[in-house]
Formats: C-alpha cells, sequence, structure tokens
C-alpha cells in the first residue's frame, strides 16, 4: 500500500521578489527553484544575469532539511530517485501558491531537487507555463496524468548538466534522457569540466533560452 503522500504549504513571507508588487503589472513571471539543503536566497543571485523581462519569483521548499530546506527529503527518498507522490506534493503546493498570483506568462527555472520540480510542475499542469529550465536535475519516476498532454504541446525545456557532476545517479540521467526528448521541446547542454553546479557558460545560454521564449511584446 503507497504511503500518503505529505501535506506541504509555500511560505508566503520567504518568497523573493525582484520587483515590488507595483512593479510586477502586466510582467511574465519567472520562478526559481533551488537545491537541497538551500533556500530562496541561493538561486536568487543568478537573477542579474536573466533576461530583465520577467519579474523573479525565488521560492523556499517546503520541507526544513540541513542547513537549509527540501523539495522532497532524503530520508525519505532516494537521492535522485524520490517518490512520486512526495514529488507530486511539493509540486501540488507550488501550484496552490501560483493561484494565488496575477494570471501571467510564466516560466521555470530549477537547480537539482528544484530542476526536478521544474520538470513535475510540467507534468502537473502543462498548459500552465511557457518554458522550462532545469540545470543539474532529473525526471522523477512514474507516470503522470499529464504526462501525454505534455507530450503534444511540447513545452520548450532547457537541461544543462556538467560533465564531473556526481550528484545526480547515473540511473536518473539515463531515464531523464530517454524522457524529455518524447515530451518536451528540448534543448540539452553538456558541459565539459562542470560539476554539480552553474557555470557562467551555462547562464548566457540560460539567459538567451529564456528571451526566445518570452511572450511576444
Amino acid at each position: 500500500m503507497p504511503l500518503p503522500s505529505p501535506d506541504l504549504t509555500i511560505d508566503r513571507d520567504a518568497v523573493l521578489w525582484s520587483a515590488s508588487e507595483r512593479d510586477r503589472a502586466g510582467r511574465p513571471l519567472l520562478v526559481l527553484m533551488h537545491g537541497y539543503a538551500s533556500d530562496e536566497a541561493d538561486l536568487f543571485g543568478i537573477s542579474a544575469y536573466l533576461p530583465l523581462e520577467p519579474v523573479i519569483a525565488s521560492v523556499r521548499a517546503p520541507i526544513p532539511e540541513g542547513p537549509g530546506f527540501a523539495w522532497f527529503s532524503r530520508f525519505t527518498n532516494v537521492p535522485g530517485d524520490p517518490l512520486a507522490a512526495n514529488a507530486d506534493a511539493a509540486a501540488r503546493a507550488l501550484l496552490e501558491w501560483l493561484d494565488e498570483q496575477p494570471p501571467t506568462p510564466t516560466g521555470l527555472l530549477g537547480f537539482s531537487q528544484g530542476g526536478a520540480m521544474a520538470l513535475q510542475l510540467l507534468r502537473l499542469a502543462p498548459e500552465r507555463f511557457g518554458y522550462a529550465v532545469q540545470l543539474s536535475g532529473f525526471v522523477v519516476q512514474g507516470d503522470q496524468a499529464g504526462d501525454a498532454r505534455l507530450a503534444a504541446n511540447r513545452v520548450p525545456v532547457f537541461w544543462g548538466r556538467g560533465t564531473l557532476d556526481e550528484a545526480t545517479p547515473v540511473s536518473s540521467i539515463s531515464r531523464t534522457t530517454e524522457w524529455l526528448p518524447e515530451h518536451a521541446d528540448l534543448d540539452a547542454r553538456i558541459y565539459e569540466g562542470m560539476g554539480h553546479a552553474i557555470s557562467s557558460r551555462e547562464l548566457a545560454d540560460v539567459s538567451g533560452f529564456i528571451r526566445r521564449h518570452l511572450p511576444a511584446t
């Protein structure tokens, strides 16, 4: 019998915004999701290297763990291979938070666990997002009800990873390598000599990808 998925919520007060509420009107949204045992301030630092058009919201994962927070706990999941129900719980919490935001074209960017979350959000709500960036991440095991719709929609996805990244199991990388081309309009990049990190070259590629997929003004 499967374990019940946890009931998770996003801390609204912890979200870091790149613009005041007044200055967000009429602009697209880019949601940042950090990696394991980190927090919302971690990825927010890359905002300066991304296009200026989107309002950026860096969100804190809902599970306190280690020195920071996690989207799914390493104590109840195999690293790089979480239970689908646990990833779904975190994705539903993010969707509930997004429901409170004014409707606007929305993109996703996540690192490591956050990259897995970007793909999981696409799978739960494929019509809701214009593009996704997943850095050093992976797709969660199992099938989702939205997978067929995602494959039909061909949402643009950027997948970047380094040749020296040993944080994600080979099995998870293999699963993602097979799954992504079948479900997205994929832009895959592999960076020589990069570990479980984000390089300046990768950031430049990410910025160009986001700019290409922003809504026309």
